[in-house]
């Protein structure tokens, strides 16, 4: 059986860009919504980790794998860090960059012109 999803205006395309993220509250459920180079993404504003609020935390880029001694930064404004204690979430995919198993729960999202709905 297939569950029917219900579409709830979460914001809008204009409202998000002058901010950088929107937490909205739907069905009781804080939801944080995200742009990332033009897609757009919605995570449960709760940290797998420890409860906080991980959609208030930092959006910013983190150190790449590479060689012994060279450090470098990359997928700058694509992750998410926890705001309690570091956990670091990509906003494309919602993983955490160490635990493989861990990750944020996502929405679907949809747009329709200026408006941006979720889907639950």
């Amino acid at each position: 059986m297939t569950k029917v999803k219900t579409r709830y205006a979460a914001t809008t395309v204009q409202a998000l860009a002058e901010k950088g993220r929107i937490i909205v509250e739907l069905k009781g459920i804080e939801i944080g919504v995200f742009s990332v180079n033009g897609t757009y993404y919605a995570w449960r504003n709760m940290c797998p980790h420890a409860a906080a609020p991980v959609c208030e935390g930092v959006v910013c880029g983190t150190r790449l794998p590479s060689l012994v001694y060279e450090y470098e930064y990359g997928r700058d404004q694509e992750i998410l860090r926890c705001p309690w204690h570091g956990w670091e979430f990509g906003l494309t995919d919602g993983k955490h960059l160490v635990e493989g198993g861990v990750q944020l729960r996502g929405y679907e999202v949809e747009v329709e012109g200026n408006e941006i709905y979720v889907l639950m």
